[in-house]
């Protein structure tokens, strides 16, 4: 994550100002009766409220100087009234943010360094993903409520029925897609490997493929490729290595075995293929395991498999708290006491845990029996803590939604088989290395 100074603040959305979130800015919110008032915004998904604010009357308990106010919305309809709130020099105290977008607030201007906080009050070895919420500078500007992580699901009862072996340590993309074959069938029976297979009549599709982070991404990692260089400021989507990943994932996609957007489109959501029963395999990260539950799935994880050299990839997003760099000396000093607390508290983790959205950040909740051993599916939970070992970021920087827009658009034309994979690769890498270019030579 590559940190830079204020380079102006791109604001996408056009709401109004009457759309602002009331009672957010550390002036409205001053200290009243001793107490300072800390206004906490965070996304919800309706089934976080309750355990949120649990947290937070245990925290106010504890802390009788601190005043929460909280701000939360549903998640777009949050990042999109959080950007014109900082626009307007009105964003909440501290927020949780979206992993992905820690790199675009820290790099406008929009969030403090948290390293001497960290440094002095955490012991970075206790916690998973903490290091990815850290720039090439080696500053820290977020500390992780959860984490994310890739990993291969598995449908057993199809697998079982199709007699193909799970899938194993050792896989690789190629052994993914010689099994998906065999679990890919047409309306006649027929599977993807045997003559007579209609690709326009599939009922069952051997693996689903979405988005950056459940799709391509890990793909051309594993072998060997990447978006940006090291500097995260510079395309390196035109390389061999991308070339052979894309080539990879087109032909499965003519053959049926891999989804393709076209046929994706119409399902209710991208990962509904997966606990609709329609698909066999899917790259999911750990939230995904609420939507396979609640379907009553059989199913399991396993690591995601290797490429061509033996080289594995899991993307990791660190949902993290960030403090406002409006916020002033005293709200910041409390919104830290929240930060530490949530991150030391065993108690908070494991409720934050029990809500079953991410893998607990702390490494003594998530290695415990109440996490890895909690009576409900996938079995083998441990997948996910391994997978931090080879996990890493989605080239994550600030304008990170504008590139992947316009990775997306450029070469999801070659997945529908509308253009080659050179040419996707090429129009990719020049209009990304526009969108870069016009942030950040302009800092």
């Amino acid at each position: 994550m590559k940190m830079k100074k204020w380079a102006g603040l791109a604001i996408t959305s056009m709401l109004a100002a009457s759309m602002l979130l009331s009672g957010c800015t550390s002036s409205s919110t001053g200290a009243k009766g001793g107490k300072t008032e800390l206004t906490l915004g965070y996304y919800s998904s309706g089934s976080t409220d309750a355990t949120m604010n649990e947290i937070i009357t245990e925290f106010e308990k504890n802390n009788p100087d601190v005043k929460i106010k909280t701000v939360t919305a549903p998640y777009g309809q949050f990042f999109q009234k959080l950007d014109t709130q900082i626009a307007g020099g009105k964003q909440p105290d501290l927020w949780l943010s979206d992993g992905v977008l820690v790199s675009k607030f820290s790099e406008r201007g929009a969030i403090k360094d948290l390293t001497k906080y960290i440094d002095k009050d955490l012991k970075k070895e206790d916690y998973y993903g903490l290091e990815f919420d850290k720039d090439n500078d080696g500053k820290y500007w977020g500390v992780p409520s959860g984490i994310q992580v890739g990993a291969l699901f598995y449908n057993k009862d199809m697998f079982d029925k199709a007699k193909v072996p799970y899938p194993s340590d050792n896989w690789t993309w190629d052994d993914l897609k010689s099994a998906a074959a065999k679990l890919t069938i047409d309306s006649g029976g027929k599977t993807a490997d045997e003559a007579g297979f209609k690709k326009d009549s599939i009922k069952q599709y051997g693996y689903s493929f979405f988005n950056i982070t459940e799709g391509w991404f890990p793909i051309l990692k594993a072998f060997g490729g990447s978006v940006l260089d090291p500097s995260l400021e510079k395309s390196a989507v035109n390389s061999p290595e991308n070339k052979k990943a894309l080539d990879w994932i087109v032909d499965g996609m003519k053959r049926g075995v891999i989804i393709d957007p076209s046929d994706l489109e119409s399902f209710q959501s991208p990962f509904t293929p997966f606990p609709s029963g329609s698909a066999a395999m899917v790259t999911g990260i750990y939230v995904r395991t609420l939507a396979a539950n609640e379907a009553h799935l059989n199913y399991d994880v396993a690591p995601l498999p290797k490429g061509p050299d033996g080289k594995r990839f899991s993307p990791i997003i660190a949902n993290s708290w960030v403090i406002s760099s409006k916020t002033d000396a005293k709200k910041e000093e409390a919104a830290w006491k929240w930060i530490k607390n949530w991150a030391t508290n065993d108690g908070v983790q494991q409720k934050w845990a029990n809500l079953g959205e991410s893998v607990p950040v702390k490494k003594s909740v998530a290695q415990s029996d109440k996490f890895l051993k909690s009576g409900t599916p996938p079995e083998h939970k441990k997948v996910f803590l391994d997978a931090v070992s080879y996990a890493g970021t989605l080239d994550t920087n600030a304008v990170w939604t504008e590139w992947n827009q316009k990775f997306t658009d450029t070469v999801y034309p070659a997945f529908r088989g509308e253009t080659s994979t050179d040419q996707a690769l090429q129009k990719a890498d020049t209009e990304i290395q526009q969108v870069l270019d016009n942030f950040y030579n302009k800092k």
